[in-house]
């Protein structure tokens, strides 16, 4: 697949099989690194990572990737832009795109990321933004791929906790884009916007996947391959706003029950990271404290579990982001 030039700014920027040629590609130079041979593909090339939000995985996965095939790093932190705030996005995209050969973009706005992208005059990928996490989907497709027992065409996952975020507006999409099981189960107040169910099932009547909304454990996670959930507090709520939250979604929380509801003895557990799973950080020990828990969206007997791929997936990250570069931006 020929993707030079391309953005990646949402899932449905590629059709299914140049989703699948990423995968495939991620593989062959994770095999590559992992033999000590990478081929510097990206020699010459200067990128710029655009970070309005923090982040741990995504900015190491962009800067290792790089760095593995020759590239140079530019980083700008939180406070280090202009990006909305003293110059337009428009503006610093055309600015950027003018001094960079690629963009890494991490914020909020999805908006902005389509205005980098139709600006810049060079690739911009979403590092993640309020509404899509494309690079975290071919990491998922690719550990999904790792650890199936089959073909990735007869994967089945099911998503629990907060539906209406971006990984789970994202599951559900990609999901329907390659032809998959992909279930979302969630309270019905936390679905996934009447929008993002619309695309889903637009892709899901070109591909065949079967798609599954609902607010029953049970009936969601039955015969699934993996399960997946994500934190279920933005850090930037307000303190008072947790303990209603948590009381929402705490039948929700991936158990050793919920795992075996699957009815799977092989199912696998997956989480984009960071997990609250115990009390041994400082969120963790305020929330044990606060509400008498000692896990949230997971437990600890399940995250540490030989279910759990969930480092597995993390390393993914760094392949398949190299993956995008490459095949937008390398020689």
């Amino acid at each position: 697949m020929n993707l030079q030039g391309r953005n990646l700014l949402k899932e449905t920027d590629l059709t299914a099989a140049e989703f699948r040629s990423l995968v495939d590609l991620a593989a062959r130079l994770r095999q590559e690194k992992r033999s000590g041979a990478p081929a510097r593909r990206l020699a010459g090339r200067n990128i710029a990572l655009v970070f309005e939000k923090s982040s741990t995985r995504t900015r190491s996965g962009f800067e290792v990737a790089a760095h593995d095939e020759g590239a140079h790093i530019t980083y700008l932190g939180p406070e280090e832009s202009h990006l909305g705030h003293k110059e337009s996005v428009k503006d610093t995209a055309r600015v950027l795109g003018r001094v960079f050969d690629g963009i890494e973009f991490r914020g909020s706005s999805q908006e902005a990321a389509e205005t980098l992208g139709a600006y810049a005059g060079v690739p911009v990928w979403n590092g993640l933004t309020d509404t899509w996490h494309p690079t975290q989907m071919l990491a998922d497709i690719l550990t999904m791929r790792d650890h199936a027992p089959g073909s990735l065409d007869d994967v089945s996952y099911c998503y629990l906790g907060d539906g209406r975020n971006n990984v789970a507006n994202s599951l559900l999409v990609t999901g329907a884009l390659l032809g998959l099981d992909v279930r979302v189960c969630a309270p019905e107040p936390l679905w996934p916007r009447e929008e993002i169910r619309r695309i889903a099932a637009g892709l899901a009547g070109e591909s065949g996947a079967k798609l599954l909304v609902s607010d029953d454990v049970a009936e969601a996670v039955r015969g699934a391959g993996f399960l997946y959930t994500d934190v279920w507090l933005s850090m930037g709520e307000p303190e008072d706003a947790w303990g209603p939250r948590i009381e929402q979604l705490l039948p929700y929380q991936v158990n050793a029950k919920v795992l075996a509801e699957t009815g799977n003895p092989a199912v696998k557990f997956l989480h984009c990271l960071p997990a609250l799973h115990g009390r041994d950080t400082e969120i963790g020990k305020r929330l044990g404290d606060r509400y008498g828990l000692d896990a949230l969206e997971v437990t600890d007997e399940v995250f540490e579990s030989a279910a759990s791929v969930v480092f597995d997936q993390a390393e993914n990250r760094m392949h398949t982001i190299k993956a995008v570069m490459v095949a937008t931006v390398g020689a």
